[in-house]
C-alpha cells in the first residue's frame, strides 16, 4: 500500500509523519486489498480549539473508503479516522 500525505497550510513534523505511517499501515491487517492511501491534514479557519482535520481516502476495489474527522490535535483526529476506517474495512471484508 502506498501512503501519500498532503498537508494544507502547514508542514507536518517528523513525529507526526511517523505516527501517520504506523497507524495507517496497520489497516492492511484488516483488509489486504488496499491499493493506495491518501492522508490530508488541514487546519480549519475557525475560533474553535478543535480545528485540526484529518481525512483518509483508502483506494480499494469497488467504492473507495473516505473518513474525515476533526479534533484538537492531528494525532487525535488521525486515531479517530483509523478507528472508523478499520470498522469499515472489516465490514467490507465480511460482505466480500
Amino acid at each position: 500500500m502506498k501512503i501519500t500525505v498532503q498537508s494544507i497550510g502547514l508542514t507536518p513534523h517528523e513525529p507526526l509523519e511517523s505516527h501517520i505511517e504506523k497507524k495507517v499501515s496497520k489497516l492492511e491487517t484488516f483488509y489486504d486489498k488496499i491499493q493506495d492511501c491518501k492522508v490530508f491534514l488541514k487546519v480549519e479557519n475557525n475560533t474553535d480549539r478543535n480545528n485540526k482535520t484529518t481525512e483518509i481516502i483508502l483506494v480499494v476495489p469497488g467504492e473507495d473508503i473516505v473518513v474525515k474527522k476533526t479534533s484538537a490535535t492531528f494525532e487525535e483526529s488521525l486515531d479517530l479516522c483509523v478507528d472508523t476506517a478499520k470498522k469499515l474495512l472489516i465490514k467490507k471484508k465480511e460482505l466480500a
